[in-house]
C-alpha cells in the first residue's frame, strides 16, 4: 500500500540536517506534486515542502476536467491542444482509478453551430490521434433529449458528441504524492518556506517552519524550484523583492446541485456564453458541477469567495441552457478557485490569455514553473526537472513518467458511483479497517456518500493533519454538501484526535476553523 507519514518524513529530515537535496520543490499543488515524482522517478533527490495542505489552493478548485482544450484551438493555440491532448491520453492510462472517459452534448440551437462546432471538433478528434477518447458525431434532437434529458428543449435543433477525460482533481493530487514517496521523495505538508538561504548571490537552500511544532529548519539543495501557483511571485520576493508581478488572477467558480438536474452520464457543454467562457454541466460523484466564471481579481486570497455576480451568473445561464432552473436553495456547495495565469502583453481580459506555463530561471539560479493546467502537469514537470538538472549539473537522466502507473493503480477501474473507486488497488486498505470495525464502515454522514474508515485511512497513510484536510481534499465532502460537511466536522475531529494524540481544545479549534472554511462554499 502507498502511505504517506509526515512523522516519517520530519525524522528523515533530522537524521541528515546537513543533507544537499539535489532539488528542493515549493509548493504542493498539481506542479509541486508533479516535479517531486519526476525527479525521484529519475533517481534525484527531492524534498517538497506545502506550506499548507496538497493541493489546498488552485489545484482541487477545477472543474474536474481533464482536457485538451477545445477553446484553445479557436484562439490558435494548436500546439497547447495537442501537448493538452496526448498528456490527457497518458494520464487515463496511468490513473484510471483517478480519471474516466467524460462524454459531452453540445446542445445546438441554430444550425449554422453545428457545422461550426462540428468541424472544430473533428480537428479535435485529429489532433488527438491514436490517444483520442472518442470519434465526435452529430447527434438527432431526439438523441440529445435522450443522452441528455434536462437540456432546454425549446429551439433545441440538434447537438453534437464528443468526449473527454474527467477526473478527481484533489485526489489526483494525492496520488502524486504517494507516487513521488514511492519514487523515493520526502514530501512534508503543513510547513511554509519562509526564507531562501544563498551564497555568493546564489539560492543554496531554504528556512521553513514546521507549523505543528514551530520549529524552524533549513534544507540545502543543487536546485531549488518555486511551484507555488497562487504565491509565484511571493516566492520571487523572498530572492528579490523588486522583482515585478508573473501573473495575471482570475476567478472563478462553480455551483454544485444535485443530480436530479443532470440524471444522465453525459455531460453539457455550451461553447459560448455572454462573456464569451465556456459553460460546462458535468456529472461528478453523483452530483452535478456547473461552472465556470472568469472574474479577473486584484488579489490573493487562500480561500475566496464567490461574488454575487458570478452566482447570478451561473444561475442565470443554467436556467438558459436547463429545463429544471436551478435555484440558490438547490445550491448544496459553491467553490471558488483562482487562476494563476502568465501575464500576457497585448491581452485584454482573463479570459484570453493563454493558459500555457512558463519556467523562469532568476540571477540567483531560482527556478519557477508558472501558469499551466492540470492536464499537462507532467510535460510542465519534465521540462522543469530539465532545466533543474542542467542547472545544478546532476546526472543527466531521461524522463521515464510518460508511461509511469501512479499509486494505486488498477487495471480496470470500478464503478465512479463507488466513493473508493478513487483510491484504486489502497482500497484493499480502507476495506480492511471497516471489516475491523463496524463502526468505521458506517457512513461519515447519511448525506455523504463516505464511510467513517476514510478519516482513519486519510490521517495513517495520506498525511492528513486537519479537519479540512479530511473533509475538502481527501474526501471532497465539502464539496458535495457543505452543511453535511460541516455537520460532520465534530465527528471528524474527535477521529482524529485519537490518531494524533490531541485533545479536547484542538478538537474545538479545528471544528471552529473548518466552519469558518465552510462559510466560504455555502450560500
Amino acid at each position: 500500500m502507498s502511505i504517506l507519514d509526515r512523522n516519517l518524513s520530519i525524522a528523515r529530515l533530522d537524521a541528515e540536517p546537513g543533507k544537499c537535496w539535489d532539488l528542493v520543490i515549493i509548493g504542493g499543488g498539481a506542479s509541486g506534486l508533479g516535479v517531486a515524482l519526476e525527479a525521484a522517478a529519475r533517481g534525484y533527490s527531492a524534498l517538497l515542502l506545502e506550506a499548507h495542505d496538497f493541493a489546498k489552493g488552485t489545484s482541487s478548485r477545477s472543474t474536474k476536467l481533464v482536457h485538451g482544450g477545445v477553446r484553445y484551438l479557436a484562439q490558435g493555440n494548436i500546439g497547447l491542444v495537442m501537448d493538452a491532448l496526448r498528456e490527457r491520453g497518458r494520464l487515463l492510462a496511468n490513473a484510471p482509478h483517478v480519471t474516466r472517459r467524460q462524454p459531452f452534448v453540445v446542445p445546438v440551437y441554430r444550425w449554422w453551430d453545428a457545422a461550426f462546432y462540428g468541424a472544430g471538433l473533428m480537428v479535435y478528434d485529429l489532433l488527438a490521434g491514436r490517444l483520442g477518447l472518442g470519434r465526435s458525431r452529430l447527434l438527432s434532437r431526439a438523441e440529445v433529449l435522450r443522452r441528455a434529458p434536462t437540456v432546454k428543449q425549446a429551439g433545441l435543433k440538434a447537438g453534437i458528441l464528443y468526449y473527454d477525460g474527467q477526473f478527481d482533481d484533489a485526489r489526483l493530487a494525492l496520488t502524486l504524492g504517494l507516487s513521488a514517496a514511492e519514487a523515493g521523495a520526502v514530501l512534508v505538508n503543513h510547513a511554509p518556506v519562509t526564507g531562501l538561504l544563498k551564497q555568493a548571490g546564489k539560492v543554496t537552500g531554504v528556512r521553513f517552519v514546521d507549523s505543528e511544532t514551530g520549529v524552524e529548519r533549513t534544507a540545502n539543495a543543487r536546485a531549488i524550484i518555486n511551484a507555488t501557483g497562487l504565491f509565484t511571485d511571493q516566492t520571487r520576493h523572498l530572492d528579490d523583492p523588486s522583482r515585478p508581478s508573473t501573473l495575471s488572477l482570475s476567478q472563478g467558480i462553480h455551483l454544485v446541485l444535485d443530480r436530479s438536474f443532470l440524471p444522465g452520464d453525459d455531460a453539457v457543454m455550451v461553447p459560448k456564453t455572454a462573456d464569451g467562457r465556456v459553460l460546462f454541466a458535468v456529472p461528478w460523484h453523483d452530483r452535478t458541477i456547473i461552472g465556470t466564471t472568469d472574474t479577473p481579481i486584484p488579489e490573493i486570497a487562500l480561500e475566496p469567495r464567490p461574488l454575487e455576480q458570478e452566482i447570478e451568473f451561473l444561475l442565470t445561464h443554467a436556467a438558459l441552457y436547463l429545463e429544471k432552473a436551478p435555484s440558490r436553495a438547490d445550491v448544496l456547495a459553491v467553490f471558488s478557485g483562482i487562476r494563476p495565469l502568465v501575464k500576457a502583453d497585448g491581452v485584454s481580459g482573463t479570459s484570453a490569455v493563454p493558459r500555457d506555463h512558463l519556467i523562469i530561471t532568476d540571477p540567483s539560479g531560482l527556478i519557477t514553473l508558472t501558469g499551466g493546467k492540470w492536464t499537462t502537469y507532467r510535460k510542465m514537470a519534465e521540462q522543469t526537472v530539465d532545466r533543474a538538472a542542467d542547472l545544478a549539473g546532476l546526472p543527466s537522466v531521461p524522463s521515464n513518467t510518460a508511461d509511469r502507473h501512479l499509486a494505486g493503480w488498477v487495471e480496470k477501474a470500478g464503478d465512479y458511483a463507488d466513493p473508493l473507486t478513487v483510491y484504486g488497488a489502497d482500497a484493499d486498505a480502507v476495506r480492511a479497517l471497516m471489516a475491523s470495525d463496524p463502526a468505521l464502515a458506517a457512513p461519515l454522514h447519511p448525506r455523504l456518500p463516505y464511510p467513517t474508515a476514510l478519516v482513519i485511512h486519510a490521517v495513517r497513510a495520506e498525511m492528513a493533519r486537519t479537519v479540512e484536510d479530511v473533509l475538502a481534499r481527501r474526501t471532497r465532502a465539502l464539496l458535495l454538501d457543505a452543511a453535511a460537511a460541516l455537520e460532520a466536522a465534530p465527528k471528524v475531529a474527535a477521529l482524529m484526535a485519537a490518531e494524533l494524540g490531541r485533545d479536547e481544545t484542538w478538537q474545538r479549534q479545528q471544528v471552529a476553523a473548518f466552519a469558518a472554511t465552510a462559510a466560504a462554499h455555502h450560500l
